[in-house]
């Protein structure tokens, strides 16, 4: 019979609630434990390995390191960390060696850096994820219809729609996609929100909704490709990535309101790029009768691993570095995260019209610069807007 998660730790002398903790940093076993794991000793090599890799929690294994050296000696020896590691993300199999400056030992440091990954995944905070915007598939109208548009979560900014779109098609089954640069080399991407745009413009209000959406993670080919404006190009990046991560569809709601994409498990990012691909189209204008795809916003929410984690690529040789330092890893855990993000940084959900959508503006651009600018109202005859003054 296959040994249990539960009986496991049970035969190690652990429990769950056994861990001494300050600061919610794990410091290791009580001081009692070694009574309780010294006959495991008395184990062939073998079992004992065969043991630990049974643990699929980090944390077990840095326990049981800690309770002897030889135990410590199994799992820095074997890649224990490294294996369970790669059965939790199986995206890091491209990594095809491990830097750590102050560590030339390499089975020690490899232990650590995969180690620290893992309690990475619950330790870091959460936070936005994209940094800017790489390219669209296509722009009905460049710059007004940008890609950048989507960064900024007000849905109308001056009394004009901030929002993407897409060139009008015949036929409602052509794709768009959006591709974005990461905030780090190297994130952990839990979930991804995308706001549909109301044409609040045009007659009946439409909302050009996608029908599917799906999700990828990857890395550039040849950091040459990149050397493109794609957006000022309006050329298509499709083709310049290599994505190593590809999402279920989810469907959209043709609803004007932020839609959350919850993965199903947190994915890793290699290279910073994420890409998203809009299936399906729902919505004609009326002034062409053609099929549009339009968003207002998006977000990618996730854990930033920089300055802890970065990964290189060698293109000449092939190779796919991740760099470690113990120092960024140190002063992330130390930040602390409560499991969500601050309210205050999230747009609103409902549809922002009339008075009630000029104040959330004004409300997001304060929180936007803390720069010591003024603010002033400006009556255009119709709506009052908020506008910064420098």
């Amino acid at each position: 019979m296959q040994p249990t998660h539960d009986h496991l730790i049970s035969s190690l002398g652990f429990t769950h609630s056994s861990v001494h903790t300050k600061g919610g940093c794990t410091l290791g076993p009580p001081q009692n434990m070694e009574r309780h794991i010294d006959f495991l000793e008395w184990l062939e090599l073998d079992m004992a390995i065969k043991i630990l890799t049974c643990l699929d929690d980090s944390a077990d294994l840095i326990r049981a390191s800690a309770v002897s050296r030889y135990w410590q000696n199994i799992v820095v020896a074997n890649g224990l960390s490294k294996q369970l590691c790669m059965r939790t993300f199986p995206q890091l199999a491209c990594i095809t060696r491990v830097v750590e400056p102050s560590h030339d030992n390499s089975a020690e440091r490899e232990h650590r850096a995969y180690a620290s990954l893992l309690r990475a995944l619950t330790a870091f905070p959460l936070t936005y994820c994209i940094a800017n915007p790489v390219s669209a598939s296509s722009t009905d109208h460049y710059p007004q219809e940008s890609i950048m548009n989507t960064l900024d979560p007000l849905d109308t900014i001056r009394n004009r729609g901030s929002y993407w779109s897409s060139k009008g098609s015949n036929d409602p089954e052509t794709p768009e996609t959006l591709i974005y640069n990461l905030t780090a080399s190297l994130c952990i991407i839990t979930e991804i929100n995308l706001h549909p745009f109301q044409a609040l413009f045009q007659p009946e209000f439409p909302i050009y909704s996608s029908r599917f959406v799906r999700f990828r993670m990857g890395h550039p080919k040849s950091s040459k490709e990149l050397s493109c404006d794609f957006m000022e190009a309006q050329e298509c990046a499709d083709d310049k990535f290599i994505w190593t991560y590809t999402s279920q569809m989810f469907p959209v709601v043709q609803a004007n309101r932020l839609q959350r994409f919850k993965l199903p498990e947190p994915i890793i990012c290699i290279g910073g790029y994420l890409q998203i691909e809009l299936l399906g189209r729902v919505q004609k204008q009326a002034a062409d009768d053609k099929y549009y795809v339009c968003v207002a916003h998006v977000q990618a929410i996730g854990r930033q691993l920089s300055p802890a984690f970065s990964v290189e690529f060698s293109e000449r040789l092939n190779d796919v570095t991740l760099k470690y330092d113990a120092g960024g890893f140190g002063l992330a855990v130390s930040s602390g995260d409560n499991g969500s993000l601050s309210t205050s940084l999230l747009p609103a959900q409902a549809p922002r019209q009339l008075a009630w959508g000029n104040l959330q503006d004004f409300i997001h651009m304060i929180q936007a610069h803390g720069d010591g600018g003024a603010y002033e109202w400006v009556d255009d005859g119709e709506e009052f807007d908020p506008v910064f003054i420098i």
